[in-house]
């Protein structure tokens, strides 16, 4: 798959999650088998640019290319500039942000609220595409609501807007993230338009995958909550998509030597205090299932320093190799 002068190692995409896809997850995701990863997304009011927050959402320093930066925003004007920064700042793809459905970010007009507004989208579309030399791609959903799925007309919009590809989720707006995903809109959107489209939504299986790419002719497949805790997710699905052949579920030894040096990342990206807190909800994901796992989330979440946090989810990782697997 393409995205402008990029050609992607697979169309295997991780999907932006706010709070999720920093950098020590992107890094981790891409050598287990993503062919690119979008990082969280960043907003385009200039006042936030310094932040540490900000400016670590940003931060690409040893990613593999292409680097891809989300942008959130409801101003032409802002998001181009947005756009601008980042790009002058290393990202090589810049990703609009039109699917998130947050109330925090739809109360102020952006993410998939700015699915009603075709108008206001051809703006920030084509102001973006002028700001910038590097390529430029749209996430969105299907449509506002259930009776307003214009997921094909605004796909219309983007590609004529200059976008190099397109990501769709498969519910609307007013979904949220609840029932099923549909991709009957996806296969409309891929049947209307030329440029590349990633279906996203509910894809957590290998088999899944290969059901979603079969029904929609898409392009590509963006995975976010089922990549939580389970970054190997992209390797069995290229696995299974290239031989019809399912891996084996990865050891408690092989889980373990995933985790240990992705926290280790965490605490050196973000410092002992914030990495101990981020640490704490991928310790929860990866543990998911596992024997005693609720007891030991309950433990591990209290401790605040970095050597209690490691000796604890080793030891907790040891006992583990110990005993059959058994579900909490």
């Amino acid at each position: 798959m393409k995205i402008g002068p990029y050609t992607l190692n697979n169309n295997l995409v991780l999907a932006p999650m706010a709070g999720v896809t920093d950098r020590p997850f992107r890094q981790l995701c891409r050598r287990l088998g993503a062919g690119m990863a979008v990082s969280e997304m960043v907003s385009s009011n200039s006042l936030l640019w310094g932040s540490e927050k900000t400016k670590r959402r940003a931060n690409h320093e040893g990613e593999t290319e292409p680097k891809s930066v989300q942008i959130m925003g409801a101003v032409p004007k802002l998001m181009a500039e947005a756009a601008k920064h980042n790009a002058d700042n290393g990202a090589q793809i810049i990703d609009i942000n039109m699917g998130c459905p947050a109330k925090k970010v739809c109360n102020v007009a952006a993410g998939s609220a700015l699915l009603q507004d075709e108008p206001l989208v051809i703006e920030i579309l084509e102001a973006v595409v002028a700001a910038v030399d590097v390529p430029v791609t749209l996430k969105i959903r299907t449509g506002w609501d259930k009776s307003n799925r214009n997921g094909v007309s605004i796909a219309h919009i983007a590609q004529e807007s200059g976008m190099q590809a397109l990501a769709v989720h498969g519910r609307t707006r007013a979904c949220g993230y609840r029932g099923d995903a549909e991709y009957d809109t996806i296969a409309e959107i891929k049947q209307a338009i030329s440029i590349p489209v990633i279906a996203n939504g509910d894809i957590t299986t290998p088999e899944k995958a290969r059901q979603v790419l079969d029904k929609t002719g898409v392009d590509g497949i963006m995975i976010g909550r089922a990549a939580q805790g389970r970054p190997w997710i992209f390797r069995e699905i290229g696995h299974f998509l290239e031989t019809g052949k399912k891996l084996p579920e990865p050891s408690i030894a092989e889980v373990r030597d995933i985790l240990i040096p992705h926290l280790n990342n965490l605490y050196e990206f973000y410092g002992e205090y914030t990495g101990i807190r981020m640490a704490r909800k991928h310790i929860s994901w990866y543990t998911k299932g596992q024997r005693n796992g609720a007891a030991f989330r309950h433990a591990v979440n209290r401790v605040d320093t970095v050597e209690e946090q490691l000796t604890m989810t080793e030891e907790f990782f040891e006992h583990l190799q110990q005993e059959p697997r058994q579900a909490a």
